[in-house]
């Protein structure tokens, strides 16, 4: 993943006209932060890059991932992981449950190892058995985190994750998400309207401007 993700003016259009666009490139392991008032169409340029977009929005411009143009893929193949304000955990499935239908085919012992590592690694060893609905919100986002890396996404995609946590929780748990994406060599592109996000991030910030194409 040595090119990281080049945005080329990647924008959301309402009726011909733009909302906000972007141009960037972000490294491997590198943090670009999109600050802006909520509103300003942040979460739309991430759907746009997603290819979730809904009508009677439309994307235009051009996204390369692991010198591959993603834009004309469809979703499922884009690779990109995405964690959003609400953990969408699966109700209806344990936490080992939801772990599991991130991974790829493999035998039971082998899924079953893969999802107690990922436990252990977050720490919540023995948590599988778990309700979802029992977890603090900082275990549920931890959850939410392992389920998207397990789906070994090449890069990942922020959406004010951090914004329903408490202070305490907040620092920590983005401190995993962001330790987690370096040690992965995964490009990251963290929209936040909260400036304690982009100083924990330690990487490049590019202020939202509605009707405008920003970049770095």
């Amino acid at each position: 993943m040595a090119d990281g993700l080049i945005l080329d003016r990647l924008e959301v259009m309402l009726g011909g006209a733009c909302l906000l666009g972007l141009t960037a490139r972000i490294a491997p392991g590198e943090v670009l932060t999109l600050m802006g008032p909520s509103g300003v169409g942040k979460s739309a340029l991430l759907s746009a890059l997603t290819g979730t977009l809904d009508a009677p929005l439309t994307a235009a411009g051009s996204a390369r991932l692991a010198g591959t143009e993603i834009t004309r893929l469809p979703s499922e193949r884009r690779r990109l992981g995405i964690l959003f304000q609400e953990s969408l955990l699966f109700p209806h499935l344990s936490v080992a449950g939801n772990l599991a239908f991130a991974l790829p085919p493999g035998s039971r012992a082998q899924r079953n190892a893969a999802i107690e590592a990922a436990l252990s690694d977050v720490g919540l060893p023995g948590f599988g058995h778990r309700d979802p609905a029992t977890l603090s919100g900082g275990e549920q986002a931890r959850v939410a985190l392992m389920r998207t890396l397990l789906a070994e996404p090449r890069a990942l995609l922020l959406d004010e994750p951090f914004s329903r946590l408490d202070a305490a929780r907040r620092e920590e748990v983005r401190q995993l998400v962001f330790d987690r994406a370096q040690a992965r060599g995964l490009p990251v592109l963290m929209v936040t309207h909260d400036a304690e996000d982009a100083r924990a991030a330690g990487g490049p910030v590019v202020e939202a401007v509605p009707g405008q194409i920003v970049g770095h």
